[in-house]
């Protein structure tokens, strides 16, 4: 068997290079799943392109999702027949999209939302939270690991875990990484 290669799945607006996604990237040679529209997220055109990317690996994927990302596996692992093509995923952040603030660019996503559908993940999954994620409640993670049954992981009051947070390489993303992985 082929040994997993690990694919990064950003959120709305993409990881800006000092986002660890994008320091993993270069560091570490994970593949960036690029989308064609970074503003405006289409769910169904989101979930194509992860289907092909998952479709066309001889590989078995590890995936790394941060902030809406985590929805697009969610979303995506719901309606792929490849699903079992996934070794384990890391699920970092994930914005609660019942807000009130929601920005409009994104209220097409609610359809994805557990409670509507709530089937588990098909694979090994991590969610990664923060105890002061402005754009969740830590009650709300909680809730959406339990949908995905996923493992949830507080790493502290470290914001949105993302480039504002100061993380740099994030090693202990890693660690968490490579510890879902070795799991699965």
């Amino acid at each position: 068997m082929l040994p997993p290669r690990t694919l990064l799945l950003p959120g709305w607006q993409n990881s800006d290079p000092d986002h660890w996604q994008s320091r993993w990237q270069q560091r570490y040679g994970f593949e960036r799943l690029e989308q064609d529209d970074w503003i405006w997220p289409r769910r169904g055109d989101w979930m194509a392109r992860l289907e092909e990317a998952v479709a066309d690996s001889e590989h078995p994927l590890r995936l790394v999702a941060h902030s809406l990302g985590c929805h697009l596996v969610a979303a995506w692992a719901t309606h792929s027949r490849q699903s079992a093509r996934v070794h384990a995923a890391l699920l970092v952040a994930p914005p609660d999209l019942t807000r009130a603030d929601l920005p409009p660019q994104l209220h097409n996503w609610r359809t994805s939302l557990p409670g509507r559908a709530t089937t588990p993940l098909p694979f090994r999954a991590m969610v990664v939270a923060s105890s002061d994620d402005p754009y969740c409640r830590i009650e709300r993670a909680g809730e959406l690991a339990a949908a995905w049954g996923a493992e949830l992981v507080v790493c502290g009051a470290r914001g949105h875990l993302n480039s504002a947070s100061g993380l740099g390489d994030w090693p202990e993303g890693i660690a968490l990484l490579d510890g879902v992985a070795a799991a699965s």
